[in-house]
């Protein structure tokens, strides 16, 4: 399991799941294998895409693996990046609508994406993706209401 709860009451930290790295991550490793067959085979010339297609490959899975989302009971923060990070801020009483997914692939790995619609200009989708199936959706939409009710924010349609 890749959820961690903290010592603080109420802060959870999701990243994605290393197995879902590695599914994301795995066209370009039989790209490169075949790359280097045909390089090995016909033309050593394609040694240098079989290498392109291995750091692609390898830059893609740590940049997925270096994603986090940080969620407090005021704010959902997404870190990604390896060598600029940047982080987005998204203020729970936004949230309006939880989306849960889980394609075939991820079901069978006990994992799921998570799509939450904001009203938020910047962020009017916030994906977490490839995270451990729980119940985390219920303590999301908890949370919302809590700071909905704290802010007096009433959702008019």
């Amino acid at each position: 399991m890749e959820i961690v709860h903290l010592p603080e009451p109420d802060l959870i930290v999701v990243r994605p799941a290393t197995l879902f790295a590695f599914i994301k991550v795995f066209p370009f490793i039989i790209c490169a294998i075949g790359f280097l067959l045909l390089a090995w085979r016909y033309f050593p010339a394609l040694a240098i895409l079989s290498l392109l297609a291995s750091m692609i490959g390898c830059y893609r899975f740590f940049y997925i693996r270096n994603c986090i989302y940080t969620i407090t009971p005021e704010v959902i923060k997404i870190t990604r990046g390896i060598f600029f990070k940047r982080t987005d801020q998204v203020e729970l009483f936004r949230v309006k609508d939880y989306v849960q997914t889980q394609p075939f692939l991820l079901q069978l790995f006990g994992l799921m994406d998570l799509m939450l619609r904001t009203t938020d200009p910047v962020n009017p989708v916030v994906w977490l993706r490839g995270i451990p199936l729980s119940d985390i959706v219920d303590t999301i939409r908890a949370h919302v209401l809590e700071t909905r009710q704290h802010n007096r924010i009433y959702e008019v349609n």
